[in-house]
């Protein structure tokens, strides 16, 4: 049969502890004020996929263990390190003082659209990802030293914050680990 469906025992996959001993791609991901339960379960899986090293939790972000954030995170929160604060532009500060660069996922003026965007080697990066309804607070925007866009071509205006989060970490790891 010409590409058969491969079954989950023949999948190679890291235990949680060769997940925490592996070598992370460099960057941590910001959430601000996200609501949804299942979005932040579906960052958590993404972040594992990824091979991210943390995830900050912040604000009125919910944190593990919940079982909604668990039905989408699939296991992903014993795997991906997190934090949870409650000052979100004291996080991005602390990241800096620390020369990560941080990046806000938002649509603003002199973005940086995600195609442009080419992360430099050998240096962190922290992403920021907003709220559902009011995206990044313009406080942490104007904390931050950049903002991505992602481009779109639409009628709406935005992604889904798991979808967005799934677009930005695809592309900055490809640029980062695969050299696309």
């Amino acid at each position: 049969m010409e590409n058969r469906k491969l079954k989950n025992s023949e999948l190679i996959r890291k235990s949680p502890e060769e997940f925490k001993a592996a070598e992370k791609t460099p960057v941590i991901v910001i959430l601000d004020n996200v609501r949804s339960l299942n979005n932040i379960g579906s960052i958590f899986r993404t972040g594992d996929a990824f091979l991210i090293e943390k995830i900050w939790l912040c604000g009125i972000t919910a944190t593990p263990p919940h079982k909604d954030i668990q039905k989408t995170a699939l296991g992903a929160t014993e795997t991906v390190a997190w934090e949870h604060a409650e000052d979100v532009v004291q996080v991005v500060n602390d990241l800096q003082a620390e020369g990560i660069k941080v990046y806000a996922v938002e649509q603003a003026e002199n973005a940086v659209m995600l195609n442009d965007f080419h992360p430099e080697k050998g240096k962190k990066y922290a992403l920021v990802f907003g709220n559902e309804v009011k995206g990044v607070k313009q406080k942490v925007v104007s904390a931050s030293d950049g903002v991505l866009e992602i481009p779109q071509l639409g009628s709406k205006h935005s992604l889904n914050i798991s979808v967005s989060a799934g677009v930005v970490l695809w592309d900055v790891f490809s640029k980062m680990k695969l050299g696309s």
